[in-house]
């Protein structure tokens, strides 16, 4: 798994494109939460009160109450744009993951991919087609009681 998150992350980062050249100042203007997602409790969060992520589909974005770990990174790629983006929330890995499981197949992917391992708990669905929309998400418990999250998305080509 940690592999497989490693090869995307580098193959997001050499990706060529617009928002890959821009630097980091770009990305660090791409996270935009909305009013909801920072008065958001992460208990009782419904899927459109999470933080927006300027150019990501609508199923891409922060868990509601999370606190980013940095910009997100952003690419372009014969799957069309993409992005990756880290961050932290007190809700629990399965709270998480069923977050992003409801957004996904909301906006019509299908589960492609679910794994639990220990106390972490990983979650990817896709549209159908080679190039389709994607999303990808990983929630473990960290070290200060709060939960990791990757998340990585492909709005499709």
């Amino acid at each position: 798994m940690a592999i497989g998150v490693l090869a995307f992350s580098i193959g997001l980062a050499a990706c060529d494109g617009p928002a890959a050249s821009q630097g980091e100042e770009a990305a660090a203007r791409s996270f935009e939460p909305d009013a909801a997602s920072a008065a958001a409790s992460t208990g009782g969060a419904s899927p459109a009160s999470a933080g927006a992520i300027r150019g990501a589909p609508a199923f891409a974005v922060v868990y509601p109450g999370a606190q980013a770990d940095g910009a997100p990174i952003a690419a372009n790629g014969p799957s069309g744009p993409g992005g990756l983006i880290t961050f932290s929330t007190d809700a629990d890995p399965e709270a998480v993951v069923a977050f992003y499981r409801q957004r996904a197949e909301q906006a019509g992917l299908a589960s492609i991919m679910a794994m639990n391992q220990g106390e972490a708990r990983a979650y990817g669905a896709a549209a159908s087609g080679d190039n389709g929309a994607s999303l990808q998400v990983v929630a473990s418990p960290g070290e200060d009681g709060l939960t990791s999250v990757q998340l990585s998305w492909s709005a499709g080509a």
